[in-house]
């Protein structure tokens, strides 16, 4: 079952390769399956996360690091390493339009899942094993797929509830920090001459394949793109001059009524003891307008 259905989930046109060495093709979906390495995940959606472990019994030693049953396993005759492949009953979206919270939530548990397996941090995922092909000694081991939350139950997520941090740049966890660090940006730089979308669009994804390069593994072109797409579309969309007006006038009314309340007290002593306006306002450093204003919405 799980093997069907790792066919039936390959992107339209995957990468795909017999040799590492030679470089990657593209080419039909029924094509690709028939090399020893094929891209198991389209640009868009994850449906399987994957694990490169470098070590001989990767295929079996998941068990005795307490974690879950991979789905797959894809393991090398003559070393013994494996990819080790989770299924995903519903996929991660990672395409324009993705939420933040379920992408920060899945990029939690593939870095901690990866770091529980000690798989190999640098992995990019882009391609892994072909259990399709009869080269690897192939197993499949959970008949049933995983929820996010089914793996979090094996694991524990404390180190990445923090989200003042980031994750570590690994799988998913490349994704979420991509779109955070890249929104974070697009928030102020859209004010820098609010521009057209085309030109906005240029410039985020530029900035994002500068982020992107930092990375120990970089992203796939495609996703890089993905995420640029998202963020400029969303910043363009709702950041316009007429509402960052509106917004900061907002902001101004909110520090204006703290101020007020935090300088009751002191307006209404000075008031008691008889102090003119012009005093108020030279005493608290505030405008005489603002006492002024201040006084009348005391009445």
């Amino acid at each position: 079952m799980q093997l069907e259905l790792f066919r039936e989930r390959l992107p339209a046109k995957p990468y795909h390769t017999d040799d590492l060495r030679a470089g990657l093709q593209v080419r039909s979906a029924e094509r690709a399956a028939l090399a020893r390495y094929i891209q198991p995940n389209g640009p868009t959606h994850k449906y399987w996360l994957v694990y490169d472990i470098d070590r001989p019994g990767a295929a079996m030693d998941w068990s005795d690091r307490n974690c879950p049953p991979p789905s797959i396993t894809a393991m090398n005759p003559a070393n013994g390493h494996a990819h080790l492949i989770y299924g995903l009953k519903t996929p991660v979206r990672t395409a324009p339009g993705a939420k933040s919270d379920p992408l920060r939530y899945a990029g939690a548990i593939d870095s901690t899942l990866q770091q529980a397996l000690g798989a190999d941090p640098q992995y990019s995922g882009l391609i892994c094993k072909n259990p399709l092909h009869p080269h690897w000694v192939v197993a499949a081991w959970e008949p049933r797929l995983y929820t996010l939350n089914d793996l979090d139950s094996w694991l524990d997520l404390s180190a990445a509830k923090d989200r003042r941090k980031r994750l570590p740049a690994y799988g998913l966890g490349r994704n979420c920090n991509l779109f955070e660090q890249l929104s974070q940006w697009s928030y102020k730089a859209i004010r820098q001459g609010w521009p057209g979308y085309d030109q906005w669009h240029a410039a985020c994804l530029q900035r994002a394949l500068m982020y992107n390069a930092g990375f120990p593994c970089p992203l796939d072109h495609q996703e890089v793109g993905h995420i640029a797409k998202s963020v400029a579309r969303y910043t363009h969309a709702r950041f316009t001059p007429e509402g960052f007006s509106a917004w900061q006038a907002a902001q101004g009314s909110k520090k204006g009524k703290a101020l007020r309340d935090q300088l009751r007290p002191k307006l209404v002593s000075l008031l008691d003891e008889g102090r003119s306006e012009a005093e108020i306002a030279r005493l608290t450093g505030q405008s005489r307008q603002t006492i002024n204003n201040w006084v009348r919405g005391l009445k």
